[in-house]
C-alpha cells in the first residue's frame, strides 16, 4: 500500500487525467477502501485543491477550478511536451498568446529538473520557428471547443463558409484536428444528421453549451486521415488516384495533409488521392512533385497530362 503522501500525489494525478471518477474506481486504482479515498479527498481539499462531489447512483469526485491554480502533476514526457509546445506557440497559429507563452515557459523551466531542462534546451537549440501566413484562432475559442469535446456537450456556433455565408450550426463535437496550418473541428451535425469538418477560424461559439449527449462512434478510427481526405478530396469536383514512384515518407515532404492523402504501397511507391475543381491544376501539381507517376483515375486527367506533355515538348524543342 502506498504511503499517505505518495497516495495523495497519486490521487491528485488520477483526478487530473479524467473529468469524473467514482469513489469505487479511485479505491481500486489506489488499492485502498472507499473510506480512505474520502479521507484523502478531504486532505486534498484542506491543501486548497477544489475536489467536488459528483452526484449520481455511484457518487464520485471531480477536480474543479478554484480561486487559484493548484499545482499540476506532470510526468517527464508531459513536462517536455508542454515546454516545447509553449516554445512553438510563439510562432504558431493561435492569436495573442505569444507573450503569455514565454512567461509560462519561464515558470516551467525554473522548476524543471536539470535532466529535463537539458532535453528542452537541446530541442530548442535546433528548432527555428517559421511564422506561417494565414488565419489565426482565438485561444478562447479553442478552449471552449475542447471543453465541449471533453464533457460531451452540444456546441452551437455561427459558421462562415468560404463564400462568406453565415449559418447557425448545432453539433456534437468529437475532436479538434490540427493540420499544421489550421485547426479543424470534427463533429456530428445534428441538423444535417451527418459528420462534418469545420474550420475553427470560421466559427464563433455560442455560450453556454448545450445538453450532454452520448458519444457516437467516430466516422473513422484515423481522424487525421479522415480530415485530410475531406479537405483534399471530398469537397472538389474531381478526385484523382495516382501511384507515385516515391515512398510515402518522402512524398509527405511534398504533399501536406490538407493537399492530399498518401497511402503506402511498399518501400518505393505510394498512392496519392487528391481533389481539385480544375484538372489542369492537378496535372501541373503532380508533375512538380519530382518523381515518376501513373494516373489511374479520372481518365480526363490522363488526357490533360498528354496535352500538357505536348505543350512542354514543343516549348523545349529548340529546333524551331
Amino acid at each position: 500500500m502506498l504511503e499517505t503522501s505518495a497516495r495523495l500525489l497519486r490521487l491528485l494525478s488520477l483526478l487530473q487525467t479524467r473529468r469524473d471518477w467514482s469513489g469505487a474506481d479511485l479505491a481500486d486504482r489506489l488499492g485502498v477502501t472507499d473510506r480512505t479515498v474520502r479521507r484523502d479527498v478531504d486532505k486534498l481539499r484542506s491543501l486548497g485543491y477544489p475536489v467536488h462531489a459528483v452526484t449520481g447512483t455511484a457518487g464520485g469526485y471531480r477536480l474543479g477550478a478554484g480561486a487559484d491554480l493548484p499545482p499540476l502533476l506532470l510526468d517527464d514526457e508531459e513536462a517536455v511536451a508542454v515546454a516545447m509546445c509553449l516554445r512553438t506557440a510563439s510562432g504558431g497559429t493561435i492569436a495573442g498568446i505569444e507573450e503569455t507563452s514565454v512567461r509560462a515557459l519561464a515558470k516551467l523551466e525554473q522548476v524543471l529538473p536539470s535532466r529535463l531542462r537539458n532535453r528542452v534546451h537541446s530541442l530548442q537549440s535546433i528548432t527555428v520557428p517559421i511564422h506561417r501566413g494565414g488565419p489565426t484562432v482565438d485561444p478562447g475559442t479553442l478552449t471552449a471547443i475542447a471543453n465541449a469535446c471533453r464533457d460531451n456537450e452540444r456546441l452551437r456556433f455561427d459558421y462562415r463558409n468560404h463564400d462568406g455565408e453565415e449559418t447557425l450550426r448545432s453539433v456534437e463535437p468529437h475532436r479538434l484536428v490540427h493540420t499544421g496550418r489550421r485547426w479543424y473541428l470534427v463533429a456530428f451535425d445534428v441538423d444535417r444528421d451527418d459528420w462534418r469538418t469545420f474550420r475553427v477560424d470560421r466559427l464563433t461559439p455560442r455560450i453556454p453549451t448545450g445538453p450532454k449527449f452520448v458519444p457516437r462512434d467516430p466516422p473513422d478510427k484515423d481522424l487525421v486521415a479522415y480530415t485530410s481526405y475531406g479537405l483534399s478530396n471530398a469537397a472538389y469536383q474531381y478526385q484523382a488516384v495516382v501511384t507515385l514512384h516515391l515512398s510515402a515518407e518522402a512524398a509527405a515532404e511534398h504533399v501536406s495533409p490538407s493537399a492530399g492523402v498518401l497511402e503506402p504501397i511498399d518501400e518505393n511507391t505510394c498512392t496519392l488521392r487528391v481533389g481539385a475543381n480544375h484538372l489542369e491544376g492537378i496535372a501541373v501539381w503532380i508533375s512538380m512533385i519530382g518523381c515518376d507517376f501513373k494516373v489511374h483515375e479520372p481518365p480526363e486527367l490522363i488526357e490533360r497530362l498528354r496535352g500538357l506533355a505536348d505543350r512542354i515538348g514543343r516549348a523545349a524543342d529548340t529546333s524551331n
